[in-house]
């Protein structure tokens, strides 16, 4: 769905593509087709994607994917989670919306976005003067995935959610600019360091 890197490896006299992953639903591909349900598991790993670098986004960073599967497994428990997990981390006063989008694996499918944290939904250049910013994609496994994987569709459903660590990191700890992380800036980076 988006344009990625690849390292090119000569060996042989042969040119041999090797494709930096965009994403870590690979780890969640192998799981299904080794386990049968129930199935839970948070899978974290460093993604690669081509995109612009600005204060929301950046060509590489650090993603956690869930995924749940089990039976009765409904759209209203994946946005239940997801509620929790915001109002965990950001504050019970942390609002939620769900809209509507598309993932090749899931369906119905949506993007989260969470009350700006940095402006209080008032709006500014970090949620684009909406009040709002995404922080995760997520949706039910579509059910040919589970059958391609050896899950019964007709007894199991499930859910998945991939967030991004550094815009939550952003949002969580008020950083204006998510490049910040990479920089190597250790004055900056001294902020984060573990108490003993």
């Amino acid at each position: 769905m988006q344009d990625t890197f690849f390292l090119a490896e000569d060996k042989d006299d042969v040119t041999r593509n090797i494709v930096l992953r965009s994403h870590t639903s690979s780890v969640q591909s192998r799981v299904m087709l080794t386990s049968q349900p129930p199935i839970r598991i948070i899978c974290p790993g460093r993604v690669y994607r081509n995109e612009a670098i600005t204060a929301r986004a950046h060509c590489f960073f650090h993603q956690i994917e869930g995924l749940y599967i089990d039976k009765n497994v409904s759209f209203a428990d994946l946005k239940q989670v997801l509620l929790y997990f915001a109002q965990e981390l950001f504050g019970p006063d942390t609002k939620i919306r769900l809209r509507p989008s598309y993932f090749p694996f899931t369906e119905p499918s949506a993007e989260m976005d969470v009350s700006c944290m940095l402006c209080g939904g008032e709006g500014c250049s970090f949620c684009k003067h909406t009040g709002w910013v995404e922080i995760l994609g997520c949706g039910m496994v579509d059910p040919n995935v589970l059958e391609l994987c050896g899950i019964d569709s007709s007894i199991y459903t499930g859910y998945a959610f991939g967030v991004g660590v550094e815009r939550i990191t952003n949002l969580k700890y008020m950083v204006k600019d998510l490049r910040m992380f990479s920089e190597n800036d250790t004055r900056f980076l001294e902020e984060f360091q573990a108490i003993h």
